[in-house]
């Protein structure tokens, strides 16, 4: 079975081709990050304009790189939510129109569920259930995953997303966007303890995130630095800013672990290719005697190789999408 993926929930174009949801043919993309970065953030409008010129190019890619045809597609899988709707739209009725053109069934998939499954791309993989952590510029969400279809959204954030917060902190110290690679790369010169930011615990047993206080914080340790000599030391500050989200995220999910007696985590989502967090999570995870599988960094960050292998899996159980289906905003998976 060969299943097309197309993924448009942003700023990202990507198409992908799978076949019999574990081998992956081809996995295409192509980046907005120099649209948007004079901005310091995406703008929607450009964005959905950038898809359109790219998304006939970056399927016509995938189905050329894995030597195949429309023809021989089986399935289309499309992310139909969450993310900017103008994006979404695009992507979306792209793939129904190539469905109805080709008379190939559409499945529509959850941007969400494709960062919970994209684990299964590797060559090593996890038993279920596990505890998903999945954390991006949109989202830091913990899940219970019991199976290819059944997830249980444990904890959420409240306010910013973690990836938000990178780039807000990052576009506060005068870096360009996207923030968080650059926070990262600049933490690596830096002290992890030079600053005492506040951690958001929240209330006792909860699950869920907050992190605008910590870019408040960040904020006003830089404004009282600039009032005593005007100079900010940048890789100290990355390294504290980057410690506090990290442990935060890190010991929630070994909490959601404990809490549900599971012995496996995940993690998945763009920030998932933070290399303190994965190293932080993999000590952590060891002194707790859980098991913990990342995906490569490729396939953490939005593709469209996710979002096949969650439409092969959703459509194994009965699920489809009629022509007249539309996006949403929002993820489902709550």
């Amino acid at each position: 079975m060969l299943i097309l993926g197309i993924e448009s929930s942003c700023d990202d174009t990507a198409a992908a081709v799978l076949k019999n949801g574990e081998t992956l043919l081809s996995s295409v993309l192509t980046s907005q990050d120099a649209i948007h970065t004079r901005f310091g953030g995406v703008v929607p409008e450009l964005a959905s304009r950038s898809h359109l010129e790219s998304i006939v190019f970056m399927v016509r890619e995938a189905l050329s790189r894995a030597e195949v045809s429309l023809k021989d597609i089986d399935l289309i899988a499309a992310t139909q939510g969450p993310g900017l709707i103008g994006s979404l739209l695009v992507g979306f009725s792209y793939a129904k129109a190539l469905s109805y053109a080709s008379d190939v069934p559409i499945v529509g998939v959850d941007h969400m569920a494709g960062h919970i499954l994209s684990v299964f791309l590797e060559d090593k993989k996890p038993p279920f259930p596990y505890i998903s952590l999945v954390v991006s510029g949109g989202t830091s969400s913990i899940y219970l995953v019991e199976s290819f279809s059944d997830f249980t959204l444990l904890g959420r954030t409240r306010d910013d997303a973690a990836g938000e917060a990178f780039d807000k902190v990052a576009k506060l110290l005068g870096f360009a966007y996207p923030g968080g690679p650059l926070i990262s790369k600049e933490a690596s010169k830096g002290n992890p303890k030079a600053i005492s930011f506040p951690r958001s615990w929240l209330e006792k047993g909860s699950l869920d995130f907050s992190f605008s206080g910590l870019k408040t914080a960040v904020l006003n340790h830089c404004n009282r630095e600039k009032q005593k000599n005007g100079k900010l030391q940048k890789p100290d500050i990355c390294a504290s800013f980057q410690e506090a989200v990290v442990e935060v995220l890190v010991e929630k999910s070994l909490l959601a672990a404990q809490q549900h007696d599971i012995s496996t985590l995940v993690l998945g989502g763009g920030v998932s290719s933070n290399p303190r967090l994965r190293e932080y999570m993999q000590q952590r995870c060891s002194e707790e005697s859980k098991e913990l599988f990342i995906p490569r960094p490729v396939h953490c960050t939005d593709n469209a190789a996710m979002i096949a292998l969650a439409g092969f899996h959703a459509y194994k159980q009965g699920q489809d999408c009629s022509r007249d289906s539309d996006v949403y905003s929002r993820s489902v998976l709550v």
